[in-house]
């Protein structure tokens, strides 16, 4: 057998025998293992820049001496957009010979911060109803940078990119703050804010390419016409196709779209299988499925008739000519209703009233607006005569819909699986619906639908398997749970499992029931907790049984249990919160304050983890 040692170069930065022993690790290794293990090590790689900083040696010439400094890019993500464009703005800077470092929030030193020259921040907005809150992953951070311990920073450079949904009232509020904040520390803005909503190319493809552009100023002037260091891959802001991802989805098949409640339920609840043989795609329990809908013919015709607008008409748009009922049903919303159409309506029609509900001290009347109302019902409300030019480049681009996954692949294989509740009522006589749940819950078995895996760092089961874990999901809120027991499971995991779910009616709405009536028994499930809240006279919820059971709840934590909740941001999630802060309070003698930081300790800390909407 050949040795690694024959075919070496002499200089290495590693001794020989530990190269031989790196060839020895992945012989006879598949492509998603060493997919896997490269992530590991850049991993590893990463945590040894980060660990020293000012060590990073100049990718230009050994005679350049004067670049000593680097860029550090620090991203707060909730749901991987931020990690993503942080990652390929920092795959174009190293590409241009530029020394870079990217470090999630959570992992970056604020003692650091101080000694940085050139800051770029990639942060998401993250919203609880009307609140808007960092990522938790960045929570940490943000505070720090709020507080009065921020130092001044008068030799910083710095650009935030910020990333929301214009569907909320506080559009990327959490990056605005940060960059108002930087300002008034002294930091030097380079590059203007820009403030992505969830058609992040529009707006992170240029802000990235000027980013780029500022950085080979600030950091390397001399190699402005200098090609990359020798062996560098170019790589862009554009995907490569090299696999299947957002811009380029897997269409999988529909092999089950099954109704899992009863028909006395106020609700419909599916649950789909869909089929990734052939993708090569992979996903832990905790990430999301992305899936690309496309709007109902019935909602697009009722758009094009209350307009009086001909869905043959052709639309140019950017490179691209579509006719509008394409635009429409492709490539734009129409059940979302947005901050810039909001703007766009009132200017186009010359309504003084919706215009002045667009200012700021105005947000809690337009909160209603924005939430509560769908695109259908401001066309109505406010007369206006649109040509379909405008109106396509008035409407958001279509985003992708996120899905938590509820199955874990070690035991279902080339398959993924999904609890979606259709979103759909009436209103003034029409049936109205939420676009991705209607699309999902309308496909035939055999239909195909786009998708992607978006990968959820912050949503994962404890590396050790002897950990407990406590899991609270009401409603479609248990579908990562689901995942986490069968994953449990195939891992032997010794730790133990307890979940509280909650749902209107035990007859009707106890989703998964016989699945977790034989986890109990068999003993993957050590509690199961179930809160039906129109069973009894008195509406029960599942943080009144955390409540019920705080005793138990505050030792399970007390000796390192994980702690989990996914379903409903806008009141749930903030409930479940609060029941966590009276149980440290009750059962662990804290006073108010001390058990609110204690739950932040625990966010901070990964022990405790939401996947809330």
């Amino acid at each position: 057998m050949t040795q690694i040692a024959d075919v070496l170069p002499d200089v290495l930065p590693i001794s020989r025998e530990k190269a031989q022993t790196a060839a020895d690790l992945v012989r006879g290794l598949d492509s998603p293992a060493l997919e896997w293990l490269a992530g590991f090590m850049a991993g590893a790689a990463a945590r040894g820049r980060s660990a020293t900083p000012h060590t990073a040696t100049p990718v230009a010439a050994a005679a350049n001496t004067a670049v000593q400094q680097q860029l550090t890019i620090v991203y707060g993500s909730q749901t991987g957009n931020a990690k993503r464009v942080a990652e390929k703005l920092a795959a174009e800077v190293k590409s241009a010979g530029l020394p870079v470092r990217t470090v999630r929030a959570d992992a970056y030193r604020t003692s650091e911060l101080k000694k940085e020259k050139f800051l770029y921040l990639v942060i998401s907005t993250h919203s609880e109803g009307d609140d808007v809150e960092p990522p938790d992953d960045s929570r940490g951070f943000y505070e720090f940078l709020m507080g009065k311990r921020a130092p001044q920073l008068p030799e910083l450079s710095y650009s935030v990119l910020a990333l929301g949904d214009s569907s909320y009232v506080d559009f990327c509020g959490i990056g605005r703050r940060i960059d108002e904040r930087l300002a008034e520390l002294g930091a030097r803005r380079v590059l203007d804010r820009a403030d992505a909503d969830v058609d992040l190319d529009y707006v992170v493809t240029p802000w990235a390419e000027t980013a780029l552009q500022q950085a080979r100023n600030l950091l390397a002037p001399q190699q402005q016409t200098a090609a990359p260091a020798p062996g560098a891959e170019v790589l862009t802001l554009r995907p490569t196709h090299s696999s299947w991802s957002r811009e380029r989805p897997f269409l999988a098949e529909v092999l089950v779209n099954q109704r899992i409640v009863g028909s006395s339920s106020e609700k419909d609840v599916r649950h789909i299988e869909l089929s990734l043989a052939g993708s090569g795609l992979h996903y832990q329990p905790g990430d999301a499925l992305g899936v690309w809908p496309t709007q109902a013919p019935e909602l697009v015709h009722r758009i094009l008739a209350l307009l009086q607008l001909d869905g043959s008409t052709p639309v140019t748009q950017g490179k691209e000519t579509l006719p509008l009922t394409e635009w429409l049903t492709h490539r734009r919303e129409l059940t979302l209703v947005t901050r810039p159409f909001v703007a766009a309506l009132a200017e186009r029609g010359g309504h003084e009233a919706l215009k002045a509900l667009l200012q700021p001290e105005k947000n809690a009347e337009l909160a209603p607006l924005l939430n509560r109302q769908q695109l259908m019902d401001l066309l109505r409300a406010w007369p206006t005569a649109w040509d379909a030019n405008a109106l396509v480049t008035a409407l958001r681009p279509l985003a992708p819909r996120m899905y938590s996954i509820a199955s874990s692949q070690a035991q279902v294989d080339e398959e993924v699986h999904l609890t979606i509740a259709l979103v759909q009522f009436e209103k003034d006589e029409e049936t109205r619906w939420g676009a991705s749940s209607h699309y999902l819950c309308s496909a035939q078995e055999g239909a195909q639908v786009p998708v992607f895996i978006e990968a959820n760092e912050r949503f994962r089961l404890p590396a050790d398997g002897a950990r407990d874990v406590i899991m609270v999901g009401p409603g479609t809120g248990v579908a990562p749970f689901r995942a986490f027991v069968q994953q449990r499971q195939s891992d032997g995991a010794t730790g133990r499992n307890w979940l509280f779910f909650g749902n209107p009616h035990r007859h009707s709405d106890f989703l998964y029931q016989t699945e977790w009536l034989q986890a109990a028994k068999d003993g993957a499930l050590t509690h199961l907790d179930v809160a039906f809240s129109r069973d009894q006279a008195e509406k029960v919820y599942v943080q009144q049984r955390l409540r019920e059971q705080g005793a138990e709840v505050w030792q399970w934590l007390q000796g390192g249990a994980h702690f989990y909740v996914c379903g409903d941001a806008e009141r749930m999630a903030g409930d479940v919160q609060r029941a966590l802060a009276d149980i440290a309070a009750e059962h662990g003698g804290k006073s108010p304050e001390d058990a609110a930081q204690w739950v932040k300790t625990l966010l901070l800390e990964g022990r405790y983890a939401r996947d809330v909407y």
